[in-house]
């Protein structure tokens, strides 16, 4: 394994690493519930909720403040514009078959894969291509709040004991 170094962020775009934890908590969510063997139903709605209350916000803000900043036919850009409309895909494919533990698992690798993609290329690609001035006015974005989101969330199907 290579030893690497920790990357410093530009503030600009802590806000969005920061999301990208709870991105991950939800990959270790669903693969929770699917380890567990609780009704993929369960774990759906909980997929189209949090999709809702965060992702989808996350998805648009990413968009709209980093990847604009690119020009269009940047090929990370496009990577990650692409991998967003594959996660959307999967989320309305999951809210159309609640059931289907395939969907769910191949949602979290691809979401797992998409946010580290992110972090380990597409993120220094953006510090070093995107105007400083650019930066500075991204900078006072706040993260989402995922214990605000969860608090609205009862069923908490990643907890139960394997039966």
């Amino acid at each position: 394994m290579k030893n690497q170094i920790p990357i410093k962020r530009h503030q600009a775009i802590v806000s969005f690493s920061k999301d990208h934890h709870f991105g991950l908590l939800l990959v270790w969510k669903i693969r929770q519930g699917l380890n567990k063997a609780v009704n993929p139903e369960r774990i759906s709605n909980y997929v189209t909720f949090f999709f809702k209350e965060d992702l989808e916000k996350h998805f648009k803000e990413e968009e709209q403040l980093l990847f604009s900043k690119l020009p269009a036919d940047d090929v990370l850009r496009k990577q990650a514009e692409e991998d967003h409309q594959a996660i959307y895909k999967l989320v309305a494919a999951i809210g159309k078959k609640k059931d289907d533990a395939v969907l769910l698992n191949k949602l979290a690798d691809e979401l797992e894969k998409h946010i580290r993609f992110e972090e380990r290329e597409l993120f220094n690609h953006l510090q070093y291509n995107i105007k400083a001035d650019d930066l500075e006015a991204i900078a006072s974005r706040f993260p989402n709040s995922s214990k605000a989101i969860d608090e609205k969330w009862e069923d908490v199907f990643w907890e139960i004991k394997k039966q």
